[in-house]
């Protein structure tokens, strides 16, 4: 079971169990002042059972629960701002046998220093019990009014990957004037996996070929990744037209994660914008974004746009829409080469958990003496020159250290993750 504030996550039956849901929900209320808490779902089979197990968590403790039924992630996120807290039951782009639960208290998720409240037992004083009441959420009112209408009806393939934006992405599309086809509705006949950052989307990519631009989401909707033009885009090209229509909107000030691609900080600055950067993770980005008053930003690893002004989450479904209205710009183009410029490799190698940080201490010194600059702010990150980096760090949800690495060279990049990933496995065989 992996415990950080992406969530708790782990196979459903193996080593997550209704137990665990009972005991991290009930160190949850805590947490919650408002005695609300909306809850949602996506659509791995282990789900229903999941959340009946949460709710009855938190009505023991007296916290009246607003569930939402099977919804994207960022649907819960949003909702969850109305009444201030949220809890979402998912494993997001991890495989469909494992299940887990992610916690929102004011709009955001959880931070380091509330996280210990859901490691540690609480004692909850029981004076009523909470009520359960089923809402519907206002969420593509609320995303069309910010995006605005399209005048073109481009046509937009949606490949929901049997996953919770099956009620959402399409609708939200096809309201804001696109004339959207779906495929791989559902969970059971799809032919892809739950993540499409990793998945080739050979369906997607054929559907789309007669089309303005396919998309494609992971099961509980907060991962987009884009198909253009015959092709499946990288994450950081998602993320980068997401911040391309952010700058449109007149926003200035953004935060991108350390793994981020260099092509989209180059095209904030030459644009008038900011850039800080973050450590990876979608809290560590937001938790920057609160501190700094930022207006936008992501990370590049998982293609998240985040708009605080919306929500303080990845937000796939909204990028879909947003990224839809920039269709037939005459920019459009120019927008796309420009982030496709670096080329990005992120790989990863398996490495027990236990171990992570021995190995990463190993690493670190040994890359230091091959790089002209290092950054300990999350893992190591080597500068190698101007246009080529490397990053090495633990994974927070799986047995993995990751090595990312970019280049405007596609050689070199391939050629940088193979020295280092090799690197990794010397000081993993090394320390065990």
């Amino acid at each position: 079971m992996k415990k950080t504030i992406s969530g708790i996550r782990g196979i459903f039956g193996k080593d997550f169990n209704l137990k665990d849901v009972l005991w991290f929900c009930n160190n949850f209320s805590s947490l919650i002042k408002t005695q609300k808490c909306v809850i949602g779902k996506d659509t791995r089979p282990s789900g229903q059972m999941v959340k009946e197990t949460a709710s009855a968590a938190l009505m023991r403790n007296g916290i009246d629960v607003l569930d939402l039924g099977t919804v994207p992630t960022p649907v819960v996120f949003r909702e969850s701002r109305k009444c201030g807290a949220g809890v979402i039951v998912t494993s997001s782009h991890n495989p469909l046998e494992w299940n887990g639960l992610k916690f929102i208290i004011d709009g955001r998720g959880i931070n380091e220093e509330e996280m210990p409240h859901i490691l540690k037992e609480q004692k909850m004083q029981r004076t009523r019990i909470g009520s359960e009441t089923k809402i519907i959420s206002s969420y593509i009112e609320d995303a069309k009014s910010l995006i605005g209408q399209i005048k073109d009806k481009p046509k937009v393939v949606v490949d929901v990957g049997g996953g919770a934006a099956q009620g959402f992405a399409p609708e939200l599309l096809r309201q804001i004037g696109c004339d959207v086809q779906v495929i791989n509705q559902d969970l059971t006949e799809c032919s892809r996996g739950p993540d499409p950052t990793t998945d080739s989307l050979n369906e997607l990519i054929l559907s789309a070929s007669s089309k303005d631009i396919g998309f494609a989401f992971d099961l509980d909707g907060d991962r987009l990744v884009v198909v253009k033009d015959g092709k499946k885009q990288t994450p950081d090209v998602t993320l980068g037209l997401g911040v391309a229509k952010s700058l449109e909107m007149g926003y200035k000030k953004f935060v991108l994660s350390t793994d981020t691609s260099i092509s989209i900080e180059k095209f904030i600055r030459e644009r008038g914008g900011s850039v800080q950067r973050s450590k990876v993770g979608e809290a560590n980005v937001i938790d920057m974004m609160l501190k700094t008053n930022a207006d936008a930003g992501g990370e590049g690893s998982s293609a998240g746009f985040i708009l605080p002004e919306f929500n303080f989450c990845r937000e796939g479904i909204l990028t879909s829409g947003l990224i839809a209205s920039m269709l037939k710009n005459s920019e459009f183009n120019d927008i796309l080469n420009f982030m496709q410029r670096y080329h990005q490799i992120r790989d990863k190698t398996e490495v027990e958990s236990s171990l992570h940080d021995k190995v990463i201490d190993k690493v670190s010194r040994e890359l230091a003496t091959r790089v002209s600059e290092t950054s300990m702010m999350d893992g190591i990150k080597g500068i190698i020159d101007e246009d080529s980096w490397v990053l090495i760090r633990k994974s927070n949800t799986e047995d993995i250290i990751r090595v990312s690495a970019e280049s405007d060279n596609s050689d070199k990049c391939s050629k940088i993750v193979q020295e280092y990933t090799e690197l990794v496995k010397k000081c993993y065989e090394q320390v065990r």
